[in-house]
């Protein structure tokens, strides 16, 4: 049996006086690739936020590996939303991701010619490595996603975290990007995204979490992505499109 690596119970969060998340419980396996579906304003980012103490909790507990945030955060990676990061600051790609080795490092001081390696390594793996003294604010908006993955990989994290690392992408970063993941996740660790495209759901990922609010499903992907669960997960505000090999979903929010 997979050892689980994530244990959500009771969870609820707000903000301000908004309730934004209620009655979160899931488990997550070690190994999995898990897509974490829902519409705007459903809570997915509020979600990671809150299991990793960037956000309050009202109530509930998590747990990784058995243990607190605290004690088991070097285990953890995460790749916050792209947007939420200043691009404009004055510093280059392998900077960014010697960021990721901090822990290693220690605060204050230098990093070493091994640590160096190791970042510019992980440049390399995302197809970076040309850009390693590149100031990230004259990047493009893929390339900056790949920055910041390798600064996420260079971790060698168990359980990784990513918000939408796919927004805003071309075709061949989104598709180096999910050939990394399912790396990964054949390497034995553990992946959870934040994912907005309902018809790269079946491709993408083994396991969804549905959620609006609070989980509507959360399992094995050909089990759980389902017309009556995503209809229940979207407020029936969608069309089921029919096609050749499988079911695919479109959104049709306005």
């Amino acid at each position: 049996m997979n050892e689980t690596v994530l244990t959500v119970k009771d969870l609820a969060a707000a903000y301000r006086k908004n309730t934004v998340l209620h009655d979160i419980n899931f488990e997550v396996q070690a190994g999995s690739l898990t897509g974490i579906v829902g519409p705007n304003g459903a809570g997915k980012s509020t979600l990671i936020k809150t299991i990793l103490n960037l956000h309050p909790t009202l109530s509930g507990t998590v747990s990784f590996y058995g243990k607190s945030f605290k004690k088991a955060k070097k285990r953890i990676g995460y790749v916050p939303q792209r947007g939420s990061v200043d691009w404009d600051f004055p510093t280059n790609a392998l900077d960014v991701v010697l960021m990721g080795l901090y822990g290693q490092i220690g605060w204050l001081k230098w990093p070493t010619a091994s640590h160096k390696k190791k970042a510019y390594e992980s440049l390399e793996k995302m197809g970076m490595a040309d850009y390693a003294f590149r100031q990230i604010s004259q990047l493009s908006g893929g390339q900056q996603q790949r920055v910041f993955l390798a600064r996420a990989l260079v971790q060698n994290a168990d359980l990784y975290f990513m918000d939408e690392p796919l927004v805003g992408v071309d075709a061949a970063t989104e598709q180096a990007i999910m050939d990394i993941l399912k790396e990964l996740k054949n390497l034995g660790k553990t992946v959870m995204v934040v994912h907005h495209d309902l018809q790269s759901v079946e491709d993408y990922f083994d396991h969804v979490l549905l959620i609006n609010k609070t989980i509507i499903k959360h399992g094995e992907t050909e089990k759980v992505f389902t017309k009556d669960n995503v209809s229940a997960t979207y407020g029936g505000n969608m069309r089921w499109m029919k096609g050749e090999s499988s079911d695919v979903v479109h959104s049709i929010q306005q």
